[in-house]
């Protein structure tokens, strides 16, 4: 199919399912220069340990390739990849605004809901994709598909870039010079065949790289997870460390931390793409304004049955009870406030070793302050 004729399509169909850009980039044949670059790029991240304890990043098809390394090794009938973005900015704080030493910082995907409802853009997003796809075979005939919302063997920023949504920043997050940086990115795999038009010398256009010389993400990042341009030592990073990590937190990182419980916006807050970002007016991505800057000892005194409440449904349940509480003990730590100590020495005592470990650390941080 000519890429220009799908292009057209998709991007009228897109825009009416709720998405803010959309593209399609082949799915690279296997043997091709693309797909060596990228099977060997992603097989020496997670082989230089980058992927921390992400078992799913490392997962491995019988021959012993990484199934996300290259699309094809998971799906071999994908031929292209329909890649959506939609904005989740919103005329909020950054982490990186003046806020008081008693708040938490939660990131600003996991805003999402409705009033006191939460959402999870996972579901909100692959309803709209299947939504799409159903339109796109209206107009296209039928074809194989499977959509997915950071849940699929993809690597969804690789195809994004080739599909023209933008480029991958020095803090490893897709720019658009548009949009910025706060996009969610959905994905339809698809056994659409591409062919250039005639007058096209090639079939993908990567977007042009326009960070320059820029180093703020590298030099804003608090645990030094940007190890160089376009590299993260995933296992250092904040969001990393409060979302998938279990057990106890290396020590040596909880100081960078600081007040972030669950994620981290720091390298995409000081990106100065970001500075004229639109706030998205997507009403299924609305922030909840209570999990803006929320104050910490409220945070810590909910109990398992009230975090299940204020969470059900929404991203921050992948912490989990257990290390949402931690999370909490260590940012009270390093929140400077004494007036936390009372619940930090009842956590210190808890049957939870990890939390109760993370408690008198942070007993011990705080008195030194």
């Amino acid at each position: 199919m000519l890429l220009s004729s799908i292009q057209t399509l998709l991007h009228s169909q897109a825009h009416q399912a709720g998405f803010d850009a959309a593209g399609i980039a082949a799915a690279p044949a296997p043997g091709s220069p693309e797909d060596e670059a990228e099977r060997t790029r992603f097989a020496g991240w997670v082989d230089a340990g980058r992927a921390g304890e992400m078992e799913y990043l490392k997962r491995r098809d019988q021959a012993g390739l990484l199934l996300r390394s290259s699309v094809r090794i998971a799906l071999p009938w994908a031929r292209s990849v329909i890649v959506c973005a939609a904005n989740y900015n919103s005329a909020q704080p950054r982490s990186t605004d003046p806020a008081p030493e008693s708040a938490a910082w939660i990131a600003r995907y996991a805003w999402t809901g409705s009033g006191d409802r939460p959402s999870d853009y996972h579901k909100v997003l692959l309803r709209r994709l299947q939504n799409l796809r159903d339109q796109l075979t209206t107009g296209l005939g039928p074809f194989q598909s499977r959509c997915f919302v950071d849940t699929g063997p993809v690597v969804e920023r690789v195809y994004a870039r080739y599909a023209g949504i933008g480029w991958i920043g020095k803090n490893t997050c897709i720019l658009n010079q548009h949009l910025g940086s706060w996009l969610f990115l959905g994905v339809i795999v698809t056994s659409i065949e591409l062919r250039p038009d005639q007058d096209q010398g090639q079939l993908t256009l990567p977007a042009a790289d326009r960070c320059g010389s820029c180093t703020r993400c590298i030099d804003a990042c608090p645990t030094h997870a940007l190890t160089a341009p376009r590299q993260m030592d995933a296992s250092r990073c904040i969001a990393y460390l409060t979302i998938e990590k279990r057990g106890e937190i290396p020590e040596e990182l909880r100081a960078g931390i600081g007040r972030q419980v669950f994620g981290c916006d720091i390298c995409q807050d000081v990106c100065p793409w970001n500075r004229r970002a639109p706030a998205s007016a997507d009403p299924g991505l609305a922030p909840r304004p209570a999990l803006v800057n929320p104050a910490l000892d409220w945070l810590a005194h909910l109990d398992e049955a009230g975090f299940s409440r204020l969470f059900n449904g929404s991203p921050v349940r992948r912490a989990k009870w257990a290390g949402f509480r931690r999370n909490l003990a260590i940012a009270m730590g390093n929140s400077r406030q004494q007036r936390f100590v009372p619940i930090l020495t009842q956590w210190s005592r808890d049957t939870d070793p990890v939390l109760a470990e993370a408690a008198r650390w942070a007993v011990e941080h705080l008195r030194r302050d």
